[in-house]
């Protein structure tokens, strides 16, 4: 069973399809097993083959398992409808995150008509440091709390990306301060985010909720203060759900 779950592990966003050959390949194990382990998962819906190309993607028994997975959130349970309707009201992305060791990870994800997309960001993870949810809940951490978590230095994916604790720990104070993080093409060129604290009983940053899109389109320039106030009001939504006393 565990050599079976492991093959799932090489579908990924940049593979989402995969061939017996290149599964054999990564895994090391012998043709006829990898054969047998797939036309097992095969068989139970955790991987589904293409007829036409022979290629294997992953099946349709993990979405169903996947949402029961979430269901069982309750931060997922508390901000599902929340996030659907701020999405909604400024036709933007909207964003509930959760952190996930030193990732964070998409519990929710809507677009507005404004921001599009083809796919789905729920379930994915995304680092820390270069995301504005994901500097929402590292501001829940005293500075050698980050340190442990995520280290001294970090990967660069633009010119803007934090990549030094001492720069971060700087950007963590101003969020404390104003109770909310902005990223600025710090992760993508062209996008930028806003995201706020959701709070649980105990006062501690569980979550993330998030407004996101291109830079005309959040236009922080001018609506920086507006979009901060909006998603305050409906991370406390969230929060009061989860027991949190304003």
């Amino acid at each position: 069973m565990e050599r079976a779950l492991s093959l799932l592990t090489y579908f990924t966003e940049e593979q989402p399809e995969r061939r017996i050959a290149e599964l054999v390949e990564l895994s090391g194990l012998g043709q006829s097993t990898v054969s047998r382990l797939v036309g097992a998962l095969e068989s139970l819906g955790y991987l589904a083959r293409d007829e036409r190309t022979g290629l294997h993607r992953l099946g349709p028994r993990l979405v169903g398992l996947a949402g029961i997975a979430l269901n069982q959130s309750p931060v997922f349970r508390a901000s599902r409808q929340v996030a659907q309707n701020f999405a909604h009201e400024t036709g933007l992305g909207a964003n509930v995150a959760e952190r996930q060791g030193d990732q964070m990870f998409y519990l929710c994800h809507f677009e507005g008509p404004r921001t599009q997309r083809s796919f789905t960001l729920t379930g994915r993870l995304a680092p820390l440091h270069a995301t504005a949810m994901g500097k929402v809940l590292l501001s829940g951490l005293k500075g050698d709390e980050v340190e442990a978590l995520i280290g001294p230095e970090y990967p660069s994916y633009t010119p803007h990306t934090f990549t030094s604790l001492k720069d971060l720990l700087k950007d963590l104070d101003e969020v404390r301060g104003r109770g909310y993080a902005t990223e600025v093409e710090e992760l993508a060129l062209g996008r930028a985010c806003l995201a706020v604290p959701v709070r649980d009983r105990s006062g501690d940053i569980v979550a993330a909720l998030s407004v996101s899109g291109s830079l005309s389109a959040l236009d922080l320039g001018t609506r920086e203060r507006e979009l901060a106030g909006r998603a305050i009001e409906y991370a406390d939504q969230v929060s009061s759900a989860l027991g949190y006393l304003h």
